[in-house]
């Protein structure tokens, strides 16, 4: 146990260590950067929605660089192929006209993916880095070419211009583990932005970790125990998006169409367990589940109309389910 506790520890000083490294190049954004972590150390893939300029491309380059990892980044149009994506076959001819075939890989072959704009590519497309996403590996030409590890995709969307795009159907967005809302910087960190962006030396993230400490702390936070009483609760936790429960809140009853699945539940778990990691914890506790109820019920709660059209969001009626799991404790 005394082992166990110095590598939670250790584990606990280096993901703080990264938060603050990148917290250095990127001015505010302290609840994203710490979303954008749990999933990382989770081993998951996070849909990030926010409008232009607001620095969701150089956030996942100091992620990428603070963590010496390859990252990558696809720009999601109309016209783009899934062989843009994944690569594709091509006829290598050598000494003496012998033809080869041979893979040429492409922009998945990565360990931080940024899929930017992912709705505005056609259904075709967004399901080969789903797939690529959910299987890691990528089949072309008969064979299977695995994924570099870690992988963690970052797929970005733009909450106002909808014109011209595939919104991602339910079940493909149950594959992201989270969804995390950027959002507009304070006067102040509009200042600080500018400070730091158009000096003579702009700050760049230094490394910290590389991917086998990735891989390490992903396996320590797998250990992490969760007690049956705190399982129960995040279980009746996500139950409780469903109308037709019993025990459900009106809020829910009124405001939603469809609830969340079993994922909702292991995203649950994994970042409560990643949490618990960063605090230092051996066990996961209810503050953890609640803490990461949002930004893994937020696209797995479908809302109807009239939620919708007044107003209502996912985080409300996760603040009402939370609410209602208290009071009868």
């Amino acid at each position: 146990m005394l082992e166990s506790r110095e590598q939670v520890h250790e584990a606990s000083v280096r993901m703080t260590r990264l938060k603050e490294e990148i917290s250095r190049v990127i001015v505010g954004q302290v609840e994203v950067i710490e979303q954008l972590l749990w999933c990382l150390f989770a081993g998951g893939h996070a849909l990030l929605e926010g409008v232009p300029g607001l620095g969701k491309t150089m956030l996942v380059r100091t992620v990428a660089d603070a963590v010496s990892l390859q990252f990558s980044r696809i720009q999601f149009t109309p016209d783009l192929m899934p062989s843009d994506i994944t690569g594709t076959t091509v006829i290598d001819f050598g000494s003496g006209g012998r033809q080869e075939r041979m893979f040429q890989q492409g922009p998945v072959f990565a360990n931080i993916v940024l899929a930017d704009e992912i709705n505005r590519a056609t259904p075709k497309t967004q399901s080969a880095l789903l797939e690529a996403m959910g299987e890691g590996s990528v089949t072309a030409g008969g064979s299977t070419h695995q994924l570099q590890k870690p992988f963690f995709v970052l797929a970005t969307q733009n909450p106002i211009e909808q014109e011209g795009t595939y919104p991602l159907p339910e079940a493909q967005l149950d594959r992201f583990l989270i969804k995390i809302g950027i959002q507009y910087p304070t006067r102040e960190e509009l200042k600080e932005i500018v400070r730091r962006t158009t000096a003579t030396a702009i700050p760049r993230a230094e490394e910290v970790m590389d991917g086998h400490d990735v891989a390490a702390i992903q396996a320590i936070a797998r250990g992490i125990l969760i007690g049956e009483e705190v399982l129960d609760l995040a279980a009746r936790l996500v139950m409780m998006t469903h109308p037709a429960q019993s025990d459900t809140p009106e809020t829910v009853k009124r405001y939603v169409q469809y609830g969340a699945g079993p994922r909702a539940v292991q995203a649950l778990v994994a970042l409560g367990k990643v949490r618990a990691l960063q605090a230092g914890r051996l066990q996961v506790s209810w503050q953890d589940i609640k803490e990461v109820a949002k930004p893994v019920l937020r696209h797995r709660v479908i809302l109807t109309y009239e939620a919708e059209a007044t107003g209502h969001s996912a985080d409300e009626i996760t603040d009402a389910i939370v609410a209602s799991l208290e009071a009868s404790r």
